[in-house]
């Protein structure tokens, strides 16, 4: 049976929380959250860890991360550049910054040949969902569809005390399979309920509601549909080309009304933990404190 890899996306720069958050230190013997996420992976069965980086990143990402996770399970590098294009696309000129999550995954596509989850670098996902993804992930794909799976969070359990966060909410069919993400880009508690923001005024979100963290289950089949949906992305959005990102929602959400996909959602009441705000952080030390104290992982994981 064939391991599937973890991609960890670590190609971003924490503009809300103020510098590279990815590689703040939160545990208590230095551990960052990949850390935490490297381990719950190889404890669910993962065989390797692909981190998908800028390249300039490269010597200082592997000195604070890469090496030390490498001591316990094979790592790939992968780098997102901006002109990393699909034939016949060219960049935008004045844009810097790659072109988004999707665009990430493409940018890995020749390291890719098995199974793999997706994950961001800076979200605790909780350790039962690389469980459930991973077994998932384990069963064959032999279904003229391609099969994808979705961890889904109860929006309840995604949000933080100090600010608005973005979150895909997420529109699920009789049977639990995805129909559609709407991407909210400012929820959170307000007046005890949870809302998202419009410029018409605040929307109440129902405790329950699906909400997608970014962690994916793909075959590797998947990664033959990424140049077209890029393709048909930069002809969609070629009047915001400055500014849009291909997100992987966008690939999924095409894939979903083409009728080329079924996207099973594995709902999990984990608890998410992040570092969207400075703020975020004592929390999260507190939150993993409490999870060593049970046992669940050791005081020093490495």
């Amino acid at each position: 049976m064939t391991k599937p890899t973890l991609i960890v996306l670590a190609a971003g720069m924490g503009s809300r929380y103020g510098g590279l958050k990815q590689i703040d230190p939160v545990g208590p013997s230095g551990e960052m959250i990949m850390d935490y996420s490297a381990y719950d992976a190889i404890k669910a069965g993962c065989g390797r860890i692909v981190f998908i980086i800028k390249e300039e990143m490269e010597a200082l990402f592997k000195e604070q991360v890469g090496n030390r996770i490498a001591s316990a399970i094979p790592v790939d590098y992968a780098f997102q550049r901006s002109d990393d294009l699909p034939a016949g696309l060219s960049p935008h000129p004045t844009r810097v910054k790659p072109w988004g999550t999707a665009h990430a995954i493409y940018c890995c596509r020749d390291v890719i040949h098995e199974p793999f989850m997706v994950i961001n670098a800076d979200d605790f996902y909780g350790a039962e969902t690389f469980v459930i993804v991973s077994e998932f992930l384990k069963k064959p794909s032999n279904d003229a569809k391609h099969q994808i799976c979705m961890a889904g969070y109860y929006v309840e359990n995604t949000l933080t005390e100090y600010g608005t966060v973005a979150r895909g909410v997420c529109e699920l069919s009789d049977d639990e399979k995805l129909v559609g993400i709407v991407e909210r880009t400012s929820i959170g508690w307000k007046d005890g309920e949870i809302v998202f923001n419009e410029d018409t005024g605040s929307t109440v979100v129902p405790p329950g509601t699906v909400v997608s963290m970014n962690f994916w289950g793909f075959y590797p089949e998947s990664m033959s549909e990424l140049e077209a949906s890029m393709v048909r992305f930069f002809d969609d959005y070629r009047d915001n080309l400055d500014k849009a990102e291909f997100f992987l929602p966008i690939f999924v959400n095409g894939l979903v009304k083409e009728g080329k996909a079924d996207v099973t959602v594995l709902k999990t009441r984990a608890q998410w933990h992040g570092v969207t705000y400075r703020d975020d952080k004592p929390a999260l030390q507190e939150a993993i404190e409490k999870l060593i104290n049970e046992g669940k992982y050791p005081r020093k994981l490495w």
